[in-house]
């Protein structure tokens, strides 16, 4: 059974997720920032077992609200837990007044947040060298 938990910390399992995912998998160096003291975490499990997880926090614009570091254990991918999260995200930037989110995707994962409503604004950028876009959804 699949159950999400949103904390306003950084769970340790929610941080091994993005170790793995990010830093293990992908290379990233600077996968842990200053947003993570202030964002909220939102953690998705399998019984009892943390299988993905994302952070959002407050964007720049009224209503805004920024979903970011999305992961998924490798193990797990490719069984629409990534949509889930996103879905949970939604939800919680709804019970707290957001209008629209916004985010800044791998370009190669823009097609994902496509499916998902998500619409791409802007040219690609490079962030750590990896080409990403922003995405907005209302």
């Amino acid at each position: 059974m699949f159950y999400t938990e949103i904390t306003d910390y950084l769970p340790p399992q929610t941080q091994a997720i993005r170790q793995e995912v990010f830093m293990g998998e992908q290379g990233f160096s600077y996968e842990f920032d200053e947003t993570d003291n202030t964002a909220l975490h939102l953690t998705l499990y399998e019984d009892s077992k943390a299988v993905g997880c994302c952070r959002l926090f407050p964007g720049e614009g009224p209503g805004a609200w920024h979903v970011g570091r999305v992961a998924v254990k490798r193990e797990y991918r490719d069984k629409g837990l990534g949509a889930r999260i996103m879905e949970g995200a939604e939800q919680a930037a709804r019970e707290r007044g957001g209008l629209y989110m916004e985010l800044s995707a791998q370009a190669r994962a823009a097609g994902f947040y496509r499916r998902l409503g998500y619409v791409q604004e802007g040219e690609e950028y490079l962030d750590e060298h990896c080409p990403h876009v922003y995405m907005r959804k209302q």
